[in-house]
């Protein structure tokens, strides 16, 4: 059984930045590497143009070559993150009038664990017993513990003052077929008033 509030099913942290080179060792280990690239991108160049019978001023060829790996460096810092897995379902974007909920939406994240079970319970009713109500039950016992240390199991008498009648048969003796959208959202009221 794990214990997950209401709380943490709509928080988001930020991940951590990737530790790169910014570290004072990483950056002068970067500079480095960028200038024996292109060091031998100059000495190829100047290589071929002698061969072919061209001169051109070495500053020159240094400072472009330079501002080449800059450009270069700089575009793909600016690059756009690949797209997230669509998990087979079809992407959409603002294009089209809709909104494309990113990888990095907490509260899209936290919405589709419960829409998708929802969505199957519909077509299947014993799913609904079997997958959302155990779930409501954990978000109720994790309420109840965190605001007053009491779970159904441990204290059932004390549970179920706290929880109300209506919310405590709809725990203890699950309908046959899942509710409507209207009486879940009581029941999720009910669910968010145990203070």
């Amino acid at each position: 059984m794990s214990s997950t509030s209401i709380d943490d099913l709509l928080a988001f942290e930020e991940e951590p930045a990737p530790v790169g080179p910014q570290s004072r060792g990483g950056r002068s280990r970067l500079v480095l590497r960028s200038l024996a690239i292109a060091a031998a991108v100059v000495v190829v160049l100047v290589v071929g143009l002698r061969g072919v019978g061209l001169q051109v001023s070495l500053p020159v060829l240094i400072a472009g070559v330079l501002a080449v790996l800059a450009v270069r460096r700089v575009t793909a810092l600016l690059a756009p993150p690949p797209p997230p897995p669509t998990g087979g379902r079809v992407a959409t974007g603002e294009d089209d009038g809709s909104y494309n909920w990113g990888a990095r939406d907490a509260l899209r994240a936290a919405i589709n664990r419960w829409e998708w079970p929802l969505d199957w319970s519909t077509t299947r009713p014993e799913r609904f017993s079997s997958v959302i109500l155990p779930r409501i039950g954990e978000l109720a016992d994790e309420r109840m513990r965190l605001k007053h240390g009491v779970t159904r199991e441990a204290d059932p008498a004390r549970a179920r003052a706290l929880l109300g009648d209506r919310l405590w048969t709809f725990l203890e003796s699950p309908p046959r077929r899942p509710p409507s959208p209207r009486d879940l959202a009581v029941i999720v009221a009910e669910l968010e008033k145990i203070s």
